[in-house]
């Protein structure tokens, strides 16, 4: 069977759903596609929460990005009525042995420069002031230093999905879902997609496909991109723990290497748990291979190394796990171009692990630039040029 639509949003998880909405909203006539039920688990969109906050210390780019993200998620509130995101605060921290002052690479220094500079409002906290407002945070270092902004917390990204495909649904979208795309072709000024259901015509493509980019795209995406796979734990709460009300998501650098940085988030009410997660990019998987079950070895390691010590209040029993893949560039940057090779086809994501928090104002973004050929938030930084450059 053969459709055809002025828009194709390929992969329906943050980027593809917020497009996808984006689109249907203006009155655009788009099909969306994705190979399972968004939302799932099966990708890059899950895990319950995700950090929000301005002062992103990957980079200025960001700030326009996350900014128009959360002002569309209180829209999307009053919509749905849903409850999307939550603005407990975020506390960003170092609290290692080897803290230098003077080291405007750490990235507590990176947060509190560009809140500083763009105007984020925040606060600089001390060791002890960091104790006193967070018990479970006891454990830093007399050295510690802390960046709070109010502004910031978590998002819920299931929900944000669910909410958004609902919506393009109500706006006209037609979402196919358990439909693998397995080709791109020109097709005149067009593009044709290949299903294992079928085949689409679409005018213009977005594809925001996640870890199974790299194999439909092909070069130069197949040579960029990297599948990570990411692990997150949920740690029961010790019975006499203390916690602050409200508490905060948090991201704690405990030493010099890539590894001694975890993140988490406040004990949702009625769970007993709090959740506690990591990065990694040095080990790469296959988007077909991805080891989806995470080991009692992994439970006791995760503990060991980024919880003992270092957050109060929880005990080594993990309540649940769970396992997500980064889709993950050269320098860590999204990519949002054009396709090389196919007219009329934009790659977006590669997000590289910190894209959710940019999703609902990379939607819109999209949104405008397909229909009007360019959008209000400057994208120029995600070009693929970037990397011509650099070889």
């Amino acid at each position: 069977m053969q459709q055809r639509c002025k828009v194709a949003v390929l992969g329906l998880g943050a980027m593809g759903a917020a497009t996808a909405y984006q689109l249907a909203k203006a009155g655009v006539d788009v099909i969306g596609i994705d190979r399972y039920d968004p939302p799932h688990t099966q990708g890059s969109s899950h895990g319950d929460t995700r950090i929000t906050r301005l002062s992103a210390g990957e980079g200025p780019q960001y700030l326009p990005l996350v900014r128009s993200s959360q002002r569309i998620w209180r829209e999307l509130e009053a919509l749905s009525g849903e409850s999307l995101f939550e603005q407990c605060g975020v506390l960003v921290m170092t609290s290692s042995p080897s803290y230098d002052p003077a080291d405007v690479n750490d990235f507590t220094h990176q947060t509190i420069a560009l809140a500083r500079t763009y105007g984020v409002k925040h606060e600089v906290l001390t060791a002890a002031t960091i104790r006193e407002r967070y018990p479970q945070f006891s454990p830093v270092l007399d050295s510690a230093i802390g960046y709070f902004e109010p502004e910031g917390g978590f998002v819920r990204p299931e929900r944000c999905i669910a909410v958004q495909l609902k919506l393009a649904r109500q706006h006209g979208a037609r979402l196919l879902t358990h439909e693998t795309v397995t080709q791109l072709q020109a097709h005149g000024d067009q593009v044709r997609i290949t299903t294992d259901k079928g085949s689409i015509i679409a005018d213009k493509v977005v594809v925001s496909a996640g870890m199974w980019s790299s194999g439909l795209l092909g070069a130069p995406f197949s040579d960029l991109l990297r599948v990570c796979r990411q692990k997150l734990f949920w740690f029961e709460l010790q019975r006499e723990a203390a916690f602050a009300a409200p508490s905060p998501s948090f991201i704690l650098s405990h030493g010099p290497g890539e590894a001694d940085v975890n993140y988490g988030f406040p004990p949702l009410p009625g769970e007993n748990s709090m959740k506690v997660a990591t990065e990694q990019y040095t080990e790469t998987s296959a988007a077909d291979q991805l080891e989806r079950t995470i080991t009692p070895w992994e439970e006791q390691e995760m503990f060991r190394t980024q919880v003992q010590g270092r957050i109060a209040g929880l005990t080594p029993k993990v309540v649940k796990s769970s396992v997500c893949a980064y889709t993950v560039t050269p320098d860590c940057h999204f990519i949002i171009d054009e396709h090389p090779h196919l007219k009329n086809v934009t790659v977006v994501s590669a997000c590289s692990g910190h894209g959710f928090k940019h999703s609902a104002g990379l939607g819109l973004a999209l949104a405008q630039r397909c229909i009007d050929g360019e959008s209000e938030a400057d994208l120029s930084a995600f070009s693929l040029q970037r990397f011509a450059r650099q070889g």
